[in-house]
């Protein structure tokens, strides 16, 4: 039986590491590649380098694992994707699996999900993280979506242009210390506008903050 050939696409080493480590010892899969970002991981596929899964995180430089999938679905519709990331927000599994994604798993599984995922997209199956389901569960059985508010503006909420960029930070899971330097201002500064964020839109904490900016249409 040929083995499942993966691309692994992943900014921090270590991990990356890690993760091949973990696939190469086991029988059915051989790691083709690596990327640190999607901008790498295309310049690889260029190569005429044709994995059967290509397993991402979301949140890198350059280019992240959304746009990656996005490209990748329109221009190598037979390579799967699965995404592995630390990000659990919901709007995240939809848009993946939207955009045709294959795979959505959390960095917090244990070895056994991540190769068993792994395998039931190989073989043509579609696979989300147990966590990622029951919180799936959870939002159906309480009976909420991302539409239940009407499309609000920047300016219903009085958000600057500067507190915009650091709300999508924020969604995208960065901390008070990784969003001051990509941005190049002081942590004090960055938790002053996380809490005037959280003031603004009359929320109680970090989480509610970015599931109201997403109901609302803020962030898309």
């Amino acid at each position: 039986m040929s083995k499942v050939k993966i691309l692994l696409v992943e900014d921090h080493m270590v991990v990356r590491n890690g993760i091949k480590l973990l696939l190469e010892s086991q029988e059915g899969f051989v790691v083709v590649g690596e990327a640190s970002n999607g901008d790498e991981a295309l310049q690889l596929l260029s190569t005429e380098l044709l994995p059967d899964i290509i397993l991402t995180d979301i949140s890198m430089d350059h280019m992240d694992g959304m746009e990656l999938l996005r490209i990748i679905k329109s221009t190598y519709p037979s390579i799967k994707v699965v995404i592995l990331s630390m990000l659990n927000q919901i709007h995240y599994v939809i848009e993946g699996f939207g955009l045709g994604l294959s795979g959505y798993l959390l960095k917090n599984v244990d070895y056994n999900e991540l190769l068993f995922g792994l395998n039931h997209v190989a073989n043509g199956g579609r696979y989300v993280s147990e966590e990622i389901s029951m919180a799936l569960l959870d939002q159906v059985t309480s009976g909420e979506n991302y539409t239940d508010l009407p499309n609000r503006s920047l300016s219903d909420f009085d958000i600057s242009e500067r507190e915009l960029e650091v709300l999508k930070l924020i969604a995208d899971g960065f901390t008070n210390v990784e969003i001051a330097d990509k941005i190049f201002l002081s942590k004090r500064t960055i938790e002053g506008h996380r809490q005037s964020l959280i003031e603004k839109m009359n929320v109680k904490n970090t989480a509610e903050l970015v599931k109201v900016a997403f109901q609302s249409g803020i962030l898309k």
